[in-house]
């Protein structure tokens, strides 16, 4: 089961690597991790993606607790969050593909933010039911290039 966990902490040199220790040095893997400031320059949230059963998760939260740098943890359940993730991705087009693609790009209301004359590098934001359902439509242009965010999240309250 996935899980996505917040973790606020100290905007401080070594957090990072504190937490991804923790998790390596217990032998957790972490799918997606986002990190960035908040309203606050001194504190950073961190969104993470695990996979593991509940217990796995209570782990990792008691783990993540007793970090000295860590302000607050949340496990975030399903109707309980706000998810995002930014995609970039380079597709192959031609002059008879290339209107298809621009077309299923606006269906998504995604972005073209390259032009190229073999490719169109497109932006997508969403859930991550809406991005993988794009990049399967795109799989059928071929897919050059691909980067990703990582899901960013924020509780509904």
């Amino acid at each position: 089961m996935r899980h996505t966990i917040s973790v606020l902490v100290e905007n401080k040199f070594g957090v990072l690597t504190r937490v991804a220790g923790l998790f390596s040095g217990r032998g957790y893997n972490i799918d997606t991790l986002n990190v960035g400031p908040t309203q606050d320059p001194s504190i950073s949230r961190m969104t993470i993606v695990t996979l593991g059963d509940d217990a796995t998760l209570e782990q990792i939260v008691k783990q993540l607790n007793k970090l000295v740098d860590v302000i607050k943890v949340n496990d975030y359940r399903s109707d309980e969050y706000i998810d995002r993730e930014l995609v970039m991705v380079k597709v192959n087009t031609n002059s008879q593909t290339r209107p298809e693609v621009m077309q299923i790009t606006d269906i998504f209301r995604a972005k073209i933010v390259d032009v190229q004359p073999a490719s169109l590098t497109i932006e997508i934001t969403g859930g991550e039911s809406k991005v993988e359902k794009f990049l399967e439509l795109m799989q059928a242009f071929g897919i050059s290039d691909l980067t990703r965010t990582g899901k960013v999240a924020l509780p509904r309250k």
